[in-house]
């Protein structure tokens, strides 16, 4: 077999991606104030796996500086992390907590030194308790509280950091806390739903034109979980199917924050069903004038969809899928322990749409990976993780976004999930994605898998040989 090397442009990003409550711990520690995780772990436990809270994660908080030497170890020239507006902020819109402005200003001057980039993200899944109490993301007042947040966090760090990001996956929160019941408050409202959305995005515009009328240095950009939507056919029915899936969960987003204008046909959508949300005078204009620099892209399995089998029924709660059913494509590649599809040539598909269909944005793969359950089973005499698995997933995705950047992608870097193995919102730790284990038995021990020597290599030689592994 040919061993063909795959090179990336010169200065491409290589690095990972982590999130505030998934990665520092101490969420009772250093005057931060309680997050909607923190107060659903109190009240449902049992709602998390092995009833594992956000007080157990990777230790960040105490261990950073160690962390960020194996960033550069690893061949990272970049990292994104998120700042907690409850750690920051305890109440969401009062006080400062100068000992959070501490540790961040710490660990950016950390990055800093070890030559590892920071990508600074605003909003990572985590409302200050606080906030939610008057509504979360359904508030006009979260958003006005957000906006000071951002403002401070610019005026804060703004000397530190150069890439910013004002949201991770707007869209999870909506879903998850508002129609399918896996995030607190955990409601099925779709009313509720479009208004948090429209904030979300009314409160992502308002950031940046904060950032750029005071002119800080760098970009601001936004972070989506772009989900290409398949329909299993050419059938009208099914294309139609898979219009409908890719305006709720991509382009209600991808639109607004990209060109300034949400999607007329969702609009028409929302109207006819009437669930639009409460817009005030000059809101339109804030989201058309105040678009992204940069797009980063989350991506980890395709969407795939059908015509509706059956009639809706007509008095249960609305839900997107009152248009499109999901289909199950025979003889899908699949990730057995996360119950997702392996769909590599989707990261490609996505490209291409962006670089034909949103100005050819300058965009990165911000999130890419694949958890994997009992790790151990794969440990080496040595005691590392053997995940020739996950080098392969690297690999076949990398191939395609090699692909899409030769026919002229404007793709700037590649951000794996994640860098250390994490504690995730309802799974703790029961799938691994870290190119670092982690022995939560013994003192958060950090040891660098296979896939964490490769992803080295990786960067060092700012592309790889399909046929070889590493030593």
């Amino acid at each position: 077999m040919e061993n063909k090397f795959y090179p990336f442009p010169t200065d491409f990003w290589w690095g990972s991606a982590s999130s505030a409550t998934q990665m520092e711990g101490a969420s009772t520690q250093g005057g931060k104030g309680e997050n909607i995780w923190d107060y659903w772990f109190q009240e449902e436990p049992n709602r998390f796996f092995n009833g594992v809270g956000p007080g157990n994660t990777s230790n960040f908080y105490e261990q950073y500086k160690e962390d960020i030497s194996l960033m550069k170890e690893l061949g990272h020239n970049s990292f994104r992390l998120s700042i907690s507006w409850s750690r920051l902020i305890p109440t969401g819109d009062g006080e400062v907590n100068e000992e959070a402005v501490t540790f961040y200003k710490n660990v950016l001057n950390e990055m800093i030194s070890q030559d590892v980039e920071p990508f600074v993200n605003l909003y990572h899944f985590d409302m200050p308790m606080a906030m939610q109490r008057i509504g979360g993301w359904e508030s006009r007042e979260v958003v006005q509280a957000y906006v000071r947040y951002a403002s401070i966090c610019f005026e804060l760090f703004g000397d530190l950091a150069s890439k910013w990001f004002t949201h991770n996956e707007p869209v999870v929160p909506v879903e998850q806390q508002y129609l399918y019941g896996n995030h607190y408050p955990a409601e099925c409202d779709f009313k509720k739903a479009v208004q948090a959305g429209f904030h979300s995005v009314l409160a992502g515009a308002k950031a940046v034109k904060v950032f750029k009328e005071k002119g800080y240095k760098g970009e601001i950009g936004v972070i989506l979980n772009l989900t290409p939507s398949y329909p299993r056919s050419n059938h009208p029915e099914d294309l139609k199917a898979g219009n409908m899936a890719d305006l709720f969960f991509n382009r209600s987003f991808l639109d607004p924050f990209v060109k300034g204008e949400f999607p007329s046909e969702l609009v028409d959508v929302l109207k006819t069903e009437g669930f639009m949300p409460e817009i005030q005078e000059g809101d339109l204009d804030i989201i058309a004038n105040n678009t992204v620099d940069l797009l980063g892209v989350n991506y980890y399995q395709p969407r795939r969809v059908k015509a509706k089998e059956n009639m809706p029924n007509p008095n249960a709660p609305f839900l997107p899928e009152r248009y499109f059913d999901h289909y199950e494509m025979p003889g899908r590649k699949m990730n057995p322990y996360r119950g997702w599809e392996i769909y590599e040539k989707g990261i490609y598909d996505i490209l291409v749409n962006v670089k034909e269909n949103y100005g050819n944005i300058p965009c990165f793969i911000s999130e890419n990976g694949m958890g994997v359950e009992n790790e151990d089973r794969f440990l080496n005499s040595e005691g590392q993780v053997q995940d020739d698995y996950r080098i392969e997933f690297y690999k076949n995705h990398l191939k395609w976004m090699h692909k899409a950047i030769e026919e002229g992608a404007n793709l700037k870097g590649y951000h794996v999930w994640t860098f250390i193995d994490n504690w995730s919102w309802l799974n703790a730790y029961k799938n691994r994605y870290g190119l670092i284990s982690l022995d939560l038995d013994n003192g958060f021990k950090r040891t660098i898998k296979k896939s964490g020597e490769w992803y080295k290599e990786l960067s060092i030689q700012n592309g790889f040989y399909d046929g070889e592994s590493v030593k």
